[in-house]
């Protein structure tokens, strides 16, 4: 048309247009542009399958609207096999949700809220599996305990082995200090961390928790109970952080790191790259939120227990073992997100990794290995018996010995004076041997083992002291006194 109105030729403006000229012709006698000589279809252009159901689906959905399309398609199809095939599901949805929106209950809305300069922080804990982090080439399951202050977006995070008090404790403490003030309110969900179920629809802030905002000078408050659109901004905010730190593994073109504080610290770089445009507006939240005037809490809580006959201890409902010396003794174990640290008299004792969940053991054959070489008739059946096997090699070596030898107890006696060996010198040089003796088809007895870890002692030569004579140095002094004037 704007063509038209230059030169009033038809044939070069729908050239120009890029269309026939009877079509053309056609909208310039209209007087209308394309968009507007459409008009909406009324008629269907193939048969409603459902149409003959369809009063009974619509009477079902006005009874109970939460009824889901694929849950009706299966009824029908049941009911009438002849009538309805698989491929037909996707119709039926379409229909449903159109009654929905045409008939169907009000909706559930979602108000977007107003956030206030250093009103409140959030915290929640989100699995970062997906990024396949490794720590020196082996798989490193963990969470993040994830902050961030939802008006300015700042946000902050610390590796977490699961979603604990120690690991709650940590990160909010990470954050804090890092930001150097505190704001008004401390936002969670109604993870187990932060609180207990009273009854089926209450719930209360854990002592220990609510003494942590005590002493931050925070006041608690949480989610209600199966709304998580309340932490609307941190669950967003795990996404993008999540996005980000993958960007960047990719970027660093490994996934490997040395240590787990090796990769808190790439991370922790990662949250600080972030927060650089965010600067202006945590400016404002700092300037209005009261300073940070407290020392840090430990990062651990402590229980006192007593070690059992067996020399292991239980701590939230796992079971350790510690030097077979404490048997009997009381001792103050330090609880941390990640590790067990245990005391004697104030004297640090060992250092264990924790057992995530409930109902687990660590057991190290170092510290009960000496009475067992003692009590042979305990091995077959003692309780945590698979711990001493401490590589999938000396499980092999054990089963050779029970395949060979005459008896299960002759068995178990070479396999207890293996392990006492390896307890006593270098594990990785007796599982060496044993790979050695396996691999020549030779039964791994301990004696023959013995002889191929066990080097002879080098003969010590007899040196003898060199006496320094004082009269050279004083012939030395005397030439030195006649060539200097």
């Amino acid at each position: 048309m704007e063509e038209h109105t230059k030169h009033g030729r038809v044939d070069l403006a729908s050239l120009r247009a890029g269309m026939h000229r009877n079509t053309g012709r056609k909208y310039l006698r209209a007087g209308k542009v394309p968009s507007e000589l459409r008009k909406p279809r009324t008629w269907r252009t193939r048969e409603d399958p459902f149409e003959e159901d369809w009063a009974e689906i619509a009477e079902r959905l006005s009874e109970a609207p939460e009824l889901e399309s694929k849950a009706l398609f299966e009824d029908l199809c049941e009911q009438y096999p002849e009538r309805y095939q698989e491929g037909q599901l996707r119709t039926l949805q379409r229909r449903i949700k159109q009654w929905r929106a045409l008939y169907g209950p009000p909706k559930v809305l979602f108000f977007e809220q107003e956030h206030r300069p250093g009103e409140a922080m959030q915290t929640d804990f989100t699995a970062v599996n997906g990024l396949r982090i490794t720590i020196s080439g082996e798989a490193f399951p963990h969470l993040l305990c994830h902050q961030v202050l939802p008006y300015s977006n700042w946000e902050w995070a610390t590796v977490a082995r699961s979603e604990s008090m120690s690991a709650l404790r940590r990160g909010v403490q990470a954050a804090v200090f890092q930001l150097g003030r505190v704001p008004e309110y401390h936002q969670t969900d109604n993870s187990s961390a932060a609180t207990h179920s009273l009854d089926a629809c209450k719930r209360e802030f854990n002592a220990e928790y609510a003494a942590l905002m005590r002493h931050l000078g925070m006041t608690p408050r949480t989610t209600a109970i199966g709304e998580k659109e309340q932490n609307g901004d941190i669950e967003a905010m795990h996404r993008a952080f999540k996005r980000r730190l993958q960007q960047h593994l990719l970027l660093r073109g490994s996934r490997d790191f040395e240590s787990v504080e090796t990769w808190e610290g790439w991370l922790q770089a990662i949250a600080v790259k972030a927060n650089a445009p965010r600067s202006e507006r945590l400016t404002e939240e700092l300037a209005v939120m009261r300073a940070l005037d407290v020392h840090r809490l430990p990062e651990y809580r402590e229980e006192e227990t007593r070690v059992k006959q067996g020399s292991t201890i239980r701590v939230k409902n796992n079971t350790y073992s510690v030097p077979s010396r404490l048997k009997g003794e009381k001792v103050r174990v330090r609880v941390y997100d990640d590790r067990l640290e245990v005391y004697y008299g104030g004297v640090h004792q060992m250092t264990t990794e924790r057992l995530l969940g409930e109902g687990g053991h660590s057991v190290n054959y170092r510290h009960i290995i000496w009475s067992l070489v003692r009590k042979p008739g305990a091995f077959e059946r003692y309780r945590y018996r698979e711990a001493l096997f401490p590589t999938p090699v000396f499980r092999q070596a054990y089963d050779v010995l029970a395949d060979k030898l005459a008896s299960t107890r002759k068995a178990d006696i070479e396999y207890l004076r293996i392990l006492h060996l390896a307890a006593s010198t270098m594990e990785c040089e007796v599982e060496v041997a044993l790979r050695l003796l396996l691999a020549d088809g030779t039964v791994p007895l301990a004696d023959r083992v013995k002889g191929l870890v066990v080097r002879e002692r080098p003969e010590i030569p007899d040196v003898k002291p060199m006496i320094p004579d004082l009269e050279e140095y004083d012939s030395l002094l005397g030439e030195l006194a006649e060539v200097v004037p």
